[in-house]
């Protein structure tokens, strides 16, 4: 045997303090029988020392698997007399080391540890079929009665925290869940999301310096009175939504004016000409045209124009000399030599793609099916968009939505329909403007100028976000400016999700913030 090799002791299979005495089969289990290591014992009420043998018994406890079989330990136990004088206990069982053996144990610690993994990762039922695959006789019970058991609430001071509220069932019941965002981990479950239960839990926890929540007024009114020195923090996730929710209620609001505007527009032939608008570039280049040729006009140089605008020399060169002057930018296709054949067979009735690919192949195409057949999609889109398509009025959810987006990403009947809306409701582009400042302050966390986009925003279709907006200042404020937010809290709450239909919906809250927070 070599220098690093070393001899393996039946004692090395079973846990540190135990020395093994004999082993043996019984049907398909393992039996070894096994003794404390230690010749004395300690006292569990008085600590003392004693090597006074009053009896032996012996211990029946399950512990790892041993080559595809289950292992049953034969704990030959000590009990002692204890000779202090003032201990009120004379005869006293042996004690393991920790983490080896616990007093009454029926499972060695390292075989414990595994059956709660087992538990926190997968529940009771699927857990227990798992165990005996891994031929770790132990039921669903005694695995959820491990996880309760061992299930300890974290002591951590608490300084930031979020708060949110999830569902029992939808619409019917709902709890509360509290998450400490500085370490990611929950911290615990109560039973309803009533603000005098928060009300309660914070009035406990007097270190808390910043709460995080929604901006529904229950927990916020709970964090005011239970912790008023607190900074609450606005959910930036649902200042977002609800901003969008109010532009598509300012929409809502304006739809008979949009069905009045749409209804009385005249489309314009050049603009259902172009397969695809890029309305909003555009116009964006056509201020910037205009822009230099105004300075230009004032007998700027080029050279000073870059300097003023930021553009490129070439750029303002080929403005000022008029040789940027594009409706629309349009993009090179192989397609472009045989547009003119492509039209005559199209006007001849010949509108399936494979077949003008077969035709134009023998022309000298040698582009692929797929850029015909894309081509004749699109024409057929654009014979659709006649005046009877583009008068039919989207819903509100629709127009919203098409309002918000990229006029490069329209199509023509979107576009057209959007720029009637434009210039036929003005409230309501200005509502769009307002409720877009609102979404770059968040973005880019200034919030200097809220109190005057407060001011625009309640002259408005969106007056009624803006009120709550102020009525929540504060909370606003620390959600634009601070880098907390509720959505760590939400991440917990899918978490959360998930323990609970892992077991089908039964598991009761101790049960469920055992699994949550064990699990960290």
């Amino acid at each position: 045997m070599s220098a690093k090799q070393q001899a393996l002791h039946r004692s090395s299979l079973v846990s540190r303090g135990f020395v093994v005495e004999s082993a043996y089969y019984e049907g398909d289990k393992a039996i070894v029988v096994v003794r404390a290591s230690g010749s004395f014992g300690l006292c569990p009420s008085c600590g003392t020392a004693s090597r006074r043998v009053h009896s032996r018994y012996r211990r029946r406890v399950t512990d790892l698997p041993l080559s595809g079989r289950i292992v049953k330990l034969l704990v030959i136990a000590r009990r002692f007399r204890c000779d202090a004088v003032l201990c009120g206990r004379q005869i006293f069982t042996e004690r393991f080391a920790e983490g080896v053996l616990a007093p009454s144990a029926r499972r060695t610690a390292r075989l414990d540890s595994i059956v709660h993994h087992l538990g926190l990762a997968l529940g009771g039922r699927p857990a227990a079929g798992f165990a005996k695959r891994l031929m770790l006789p132990v039921s669903k019970d005694t695995l959820l009665r491990v996880v309760r058991r061992q299930s300890r609430p974290p002591t951590d001071p608490l300084r930031v925290i979020g708060i949110d509220d999830w569902a029992w069932r939808r619409n019917h019941r709902y709890a509360s869940i509290v998450c400490n965002l500085e370490r990611r981990r929950v911290v615990t479950l109560l039973p309803d999301r009533e603000p005098a239960t928060a009300q309660a839990w914070l009035a406990a926890h007097p270190t808390i310096a910043i709460v995080a929540r929604d901006r529904g007024g229950g927990y916020g009114e709970a964090a005011a009175k239970a912790l008023p020195h607190a900074v609450q923090v606005a959910d930036r996730w649902h200042l977002m939504e609800n901003a969008s929710r109010a532009f598509l209620e300012a929409v809502r609001k304006s739809m008979r004016q949009i069905r009045t505007v749409v209804g009385a527009t005249t489309i314009d032939p050049k603009l259902l000409a172009a397969e695809r608008l890029q309305y909003e570039g555009y116009l964006r280049r056509e201020e910037t045209n205009a822009a230099i040729l105004a300075l230009s006009k004032n007998g700027i140089p080029i050279k000073q124009i870059v300097r003023q605008t930021g553009h490129s020399r070439k750029l303002v060169r080929q403005v000022v000399r008029g040789e940027r002057h594009d409706v629309f930018r349009t993009r090179q296709s192989s397609l472009d030599l045989h547009l003119p054949w492509l039209d005559e067979q199209w006007a001849s009735g010949c509108r399936n793609g494979a077949e003008l690919w077969r035709r134009l192949k023998g022309r000298g195409f040698r582009g692929s099916l797929r850029v015909i057949s894309e081509r004749a999609t699109r024409r057929r889109r654009a014979e659709r968009a006649d005046t009877q398509n583009l008068q039919r009025i989207p819903s509100a959810r629709t127009i919203a939505r098409l309002m918000i987006i990229g006029r490069d990403l329209l199509t023509k009947a979107e576009t057209v329909t959007v720029a009637a809306i434009e210039a036929g409701v003005p409230t309501l582009v200005e509502a769009g403007e307002i409720i877009a400042e609102f979404h770059l302050m968040i973005r880019r966390e200034t919030e200097a100028g809220l109190m005057t986009w407060i001011e625009r925003a309640r002259a408005s279709l969106v007056a009624s976000f803006a009120s709550g907006v102020a009525r929540d200042e504060a909370a606003v404020r620390a959600a634009i400016t601070l880098p907390w937010s509720n959505g760590q809290t939400e991440g917990q709450i899918t978490r959360l999700k998930l323990v609970r239909r892992q077991m089908y919906g039964r598991g009761k809250l101790d049960l469920l913030q055992a699994r949550l927070i064990g699990a960290e």
